[in-house]
Order: structure tokens, then C-alpha cells, then sequence
């Protein structure tokens, strides 16, 4: 099985992503230091007792599911439609820069790809499994499925409808989270918001319209 050196991922893109999650990194360790210091500042204002009320307060209002991303991107690129299904039926679909791009490993098999992470300083792991499917739309469009899952969890889906226009081509990406996250998550949302045209823009793809939603 292939690593992700020898599926040689776009190295401009993996560069965007690396920076993204240092400093999606970064925020999230700034959050944990500051519901530390509520909770160290309620201890010494007051005692144990609602310092521990305010400490499991937070940890529910962080952790508690109530969140969920969806949204819509337009993207035109130089590249032909061929070119185009190829790169998001492939291992390492453009939408999911973010994921493949800091993998430790990426693993191919059949029609599933994998991305193994780690963090928490190699403490921790995750896996994400991609499934790619592409049909035949009208207009001699092509339309591609890509549905993710993390650690054998429903993750997010995608669906990509990929347009010949005159000297380009135009992909219109939906995009739905198939959960539900806790506020922890809105850093790293923030920080995906910062780079994610840029990744995007590393693989030759410019965003014309982006909408996007992230609520209940």
C-alpha cells in the first residue's frame, strides 16, 4: 500500500495545510489556557466546589454536539474536466487538503483511500476513510461523491459537479458535516475559514462564490 510520499501530494497545497494546523494548534491550545485560568480563577476567588461546577459546565458546553457545517463553493480552474474528476476521484481530493495534507500516511485500496494523523504529540490518532464515486450528469457534466468517514464515524459529505466552460472548468462543490460538534470546534473552523481559498488556490483552483454555514 502506497504511503503518502509516493502518492506525491501537491507540495504547495500540503505547505497551506501544514501552516493551517499549526495555527489551528495554537488557537485550540490558547482556549484550553484560558478555561484553565477560569477554573484556577473561580478556585482562588471562591473554593473547590463552583470552581468544579464552572470546570464541568464548560467541558459540557464545549463538547456538547450542537454545531453543523454545510456550505457551497464555486471554483473555476484552467485544467480540463478529465483532469478535474481525476484530481477528486483520486487519493487526494481537492476539498480535503486539510486532511491528506498533514497525514502521516495515506493508504489507497479499491475505491477507499485512508489518512492516518496523529497529534497530542503522537498521543492520539485518527483515521479517515474516503470513498469516491463519479456518474455521468447531463450537459456533459460529471458529478462526484465523496463521502468521508472518521475513525469508521459518518464525517462529512461532498458532492461536486464538474462543468466545461469555454476555456476552463467550472466545479460546483456542496459540502454537509454528518454530525454534530461541540463550540470546541469553532477555532478550528476560524482558522480553516483563513486558508482554506488559499489551499484551494495552491492547486490551481480560484474560488469565484463561497457560502457557508456553521450552526445548528
Amino acid at each position: 500500500m502506497p504511503s503518502v510520499t509516493e502518492i506525491e501530494p501537491p507540495q504547495e497545497a500540503v505547505g497551506v495545510a501544514e501552516r493551517y494546523l499549526r495555527r489551528e494548534r495554537s488557537l485550540n491550545g490558547l482556549v484550553v489556557v484560558l478555561v484553565i485560568s477560569l477554573f484556577l480563577g473561580t478556585y482562588l476567588m471562591t473554593t473547590l466546589l463552583p470552581a468544579a461546577v464552572v470546570a464541568v459546565v464548560l467541558l459540557i458546553v464545549a463538547r456538547a454536539p450542537v454545531l453543523q457545517s454545510r456550505g457551497t463553493v464555486r471554483l473555476r480552474t484552467t485544467d480540463d474536466p478529465e483532469t478535474v474528476v481525476d484530481s477528486f476521484t483520486g487519493p487526494t481530493p481537492p476539498v480535503l487538503a486539510f486532511q491528506w495534507g498533514p497525514a502521516d500516511e495515506v493508504t489507497t485500496s479499491d475505491d477507499t483511500v485512508t489518512y492516518r494523523l496523529s497529534y497530542l504529540y503522537g498521543l492520539r490518532t485518527a483515521e479517515m476513510t474516503v470513498h469516491r464515486e463519479s456518474n455521468a450528469a447531463p450537459n456533459g457534466t460529471r458529478r462526484v461523491e465523496i463521502a468521508v468517514t472518521a475513525n469508521d464515524r459518518p464525517w462529512a459529505t461532498y458532492t461536486a459537479a464538474i462543468c466545461p466552460s469555454d476555456d476552463h472548468t467550472v466545479v460546483d462543490v456542496e459540502y454537509e458535516s454528518n454530525r454534530r460538534f461541540g463550540l470546541r470546534r469553532l477555532p478550528q473552523q476560524f482558522v480553516a475559514d483563513r486558508y482554506r481559498d488559499d489551499v484551494l488556490a495552491a492547486q490551481g483552483y480560484t474560488v469565484v462564490e463561497r457560502t457557508s454555514h456553521f450552526g445548528r
